[in-house]
């Protein structure tokens, strides 16, 4: 495995900015697709062993991604008379920011990271197995955005990470606005 995975060059992050952009990863076997190619290339017959899927159906959402610009073809190999093209991601991380379109198109929403990570979780959890921490903090939006960036890196340094392991770990990570009950200002 790459020491600084993946095993191909790529951004470090690029903006979302077009509905079907944000569409294309909201769809759940595409951010699996998405994830696996964080460790290396693959190809559409790899990616369909990984997810245990028909390889006619991860090539269409492979299409998708690509043609939406999240996935390239990074490098190709001859196997006999056939040209096999191994996909990477584009990016190390992709970024929702939403732009009025011209066209009047609504921008879709993105999916909740943290829904995916409570369904995945749910095992670990009922094995002991799950290590976890929430907070709540009374700051201004502006620390919050500097804390963001600080998480931000620790995902990139998640991602980063040499693939040595036989386990997948999953890493959830968010700063959100909630109504959770504060104390009064101190007299």
């Amino acid at each position: 495995m790459a020491d600084n995975p993946p095993d191909y060059e790529l951004a470090d992050r690029k903006a979302l900015t077009r509905p079907d952009q944000v569409k294309a990863i909201s769809h759940p076997l595409r951010t699996v697709i998405l994830q696996l190619l964080h460790e290396r290339a693959a190809t559409v017959t790899e990616l369909a062993a990984a997810v245990e899927r028909p390889k006619s159906t991860v090539a269409h959402h492979v299409d998708v991604l690509t043609r939406n610009g999240l996935l390239r073809v990074v490098r190709t190999r001859k196997v006999r008379a056939v040209e096999e093209r191994f996909y990477g991601r584009t990016a190390r991380m992709f970024h929702v920011a939403a732009e009025p379109s011209p066209a009047g198109e609504q921008m879709p929403g993105d999916f909740n990271d943290f829904e995916v990570a409570a369904r995945e979780s749910a095992d670990a959890f009922e094995q002991g197995k799950l290590w976890g921490f929430i907070r709540h903090a009374r700051i201004s939006a502006d620390q919050a955005a500097q804390f963001w960036d600080q998480m931000a890196e620790l995902v990139d340094s998640f991602d980063r990470m040499p693939r040595s392991g036989e386990t997948m770990y999953g890493f959830a990570v968010g700063i959100y606005p909630t109504d959770h009950p504060t104390l009064p200002a101190a007299e």
